[in-house]
């Protein structure tokens, strides 16, 4: 009698970052283009949802970037040097900093869009609308297993949204 095959466990995390750098080849000539880092890149496209035009708390910022405080400090600095975004005190607690996206920055997010939308038709194209919705429905799943963290602002998103920040916050 044959033996059934035994599943074999593949390096996971090593797959996940593969696939990152797969979708973001594609993407930083644009970046780069405009003169943004992978990260600077994060940091915009999580000021430039409507829901946040009135800015962030710097702590809430670096989580749904997924970025370390420290690490968004500095890039903080450089992004307000070049125009990009604004800081001030919270009115409500005055060791807190609020950081909002500058027009420019915005125009510059916008601009970047097409771009970014002609690549997730490519993927699209290359794997089909129902592999590429399991593929999201698949991370989507895998990201739960992390269970229920009340820094996470990704529940309430729509599905459209929710598409767009998957491959984004990997940007």
């Amino acid at each position: 009698m044959p033996s059934s095959p035994t599943f074999k466990h593949r390096n996971l995390p090593l797959l996940l970052l593969k696939a990152r750098e797969a979708v973001m080849q594609h993407r930083r000539p644009a970046l780069r283009a405009h003169g943004l880092s992978d990260q600077q890149w994060r940091v915009l496209r999580v000021l430039a949802e409507p829901a946040h035009a009135a800015g962030l708390d710097t702590g809430r910022l670096a989580r749904e970037a997924h970025l370390l405080g420290p690490s968004l400090t500095g890039m903080l600095a450089r992004m307000e040097a070049a125009g990009l975004v604004q800081r001030e005190r919270s009115s409500e607690d005055a060791r807190r900093s609020v950081v909002r996206a500058t027009p420019a920055a915005l125009a510059m997010a916008a601009s970047l869009q097409s771009a970014i939308e002609a690549q997730y038709e490519d993927i699209e194209a290359h794997l089909g609308r129902a592999k590429l919705a399991q593929l999201y429905a698949l991370l989507d799943e895998l990201i739960d297993l992390q269970g229920d963290d009340p820094q996470e602002e990704t529940s309430d998103m729509t599905d459209t949204e929710t598409t767009t920040t998957l491959i984004d916050a990997a940007a």
